[in-house]
């Protein structure tokens, strides 16, 4: 434990590939922190996606396990606003402030076995954020095959810190981002201690999406959760972000990126995307038929 607090600064952080690593390279300075007061200098982020302090708190989740004291410092007002109006900033005593507009999906902390309390939580903060027209049964499946991800994030993860997620509806840009992470093994490690194959982050990624393709024992349906969603954002022309590991997968209107990270994320995060200025209405297959 060093006499001075260290200090480590943050850049602007977005839903994008640039942001998931600056997380990652955090993750990885604050690695080397034990029994220390860190002060995490945001001075430098000009804009903080509100949605991704659900990988943010896995990060900060690890540095406080290991008995750090973290005081995140210089926040520009914006960014301070949106990171005290989605809760995350009350847990480092700052005070909440009230999310007038309601856009924001706040960041909250649950235990693996909090899968009614997630439901709960979806119910209540996806209303109102401008979905596109669903049926009732297609609504229904869509908030299922969410809860699916979270579900699967519990079974695979092995995260004794928990599962994260935090959203944000951003009106101007006709988007909704809802972000699921976890703080454990990530998909390639799971995939190895299961099963035996070793493959780079990446190629996990690309594996773990293959239908059929699970790490769990028997019949249970595995995989990341993702097929339902993934045909709706298909439609939609949203987004869908997987980082784990060293590995990023993004889907999205301009096609299908899989890539490598320079530095690791401590454990697995899903963003999806939802274009809020979509006109129109989705029901399920078997609905069209009758």
């Amino acid at each position: 434990m060093t006499g001075n607090p260290a200090k480590l600064a943050l850049g602007e952080i977005r839903s994008n590939e640039l942001g998931f690593s600056r997380l990652a390279v955090l993750a990885a300075v604050l690695d080397s922190y034990l029994l220390d007061v860190v002060d995490v200098d945001f001075s430098a982020c000009t804009w903080f996606d509100a949605n991704m302090s659900a990988p943010l708190g896995v990060v900060f989740a690890h540095a406080l396990d290991n008995l750090n004291t973290l005081k995140p410092c210089g926040l520009r007002q914006g960014v301070e606003a949106i990171l005290a109006k989605n809760h995350f900033l009350t847990g480092f005593g700052f005070p909440e402030k009230a999310d007038t507009h309601g856009t924001t999906i706040p960041y909250q902390r649950f235990s693996a076995t909090d899968d009614r309390y997630f439901a709960a939580y979806l119910n209540r903060h996806l209303r109102g954020k401008d979905l596109p027209i669903m049926s009732e049964a297609l609504s229904q499946r869509f908030k299922n095959s969410i809860l699916e991800i979270f579900v699967n994030a519990a079974m695979h993860s092995d995260s004794k810190l928990g599962i994260f997620a935090c959203g944000q509806y951003f009106p101007q840009r006709n988007r909704l981002d809802f972000c699921v992470a976890d703080a454990g093994l990530g998909v390639r490690r799971k995939i190895y201690k299961e099963l035996g194959l070793k493959m780079n982050s990446d190629k996990a990624i690309e594996w773990a999406l293959q239908e059929g393709n699970t790490t769990r024992k028997g019949s249970v349906p595995g995989g990341l959760g993702l097929k339902l969603i993934r045909e709706f954002i298909a439609m939609n022309k949203g987004r869908i972000q997987i980082v784990s590991d060293r590995g990023y997968w993004e889907f999205s209107p301009q096609g299908e990126t899989l890539t490598r990270m320079d530095t690791s994320f401590p454990g697995t995060v899903i963003n999806i995307e939802i274009n809020t200025a979509d006109t129109s209405s989705y029901r399920l297959r078997a609905e069209s038929k009758n």
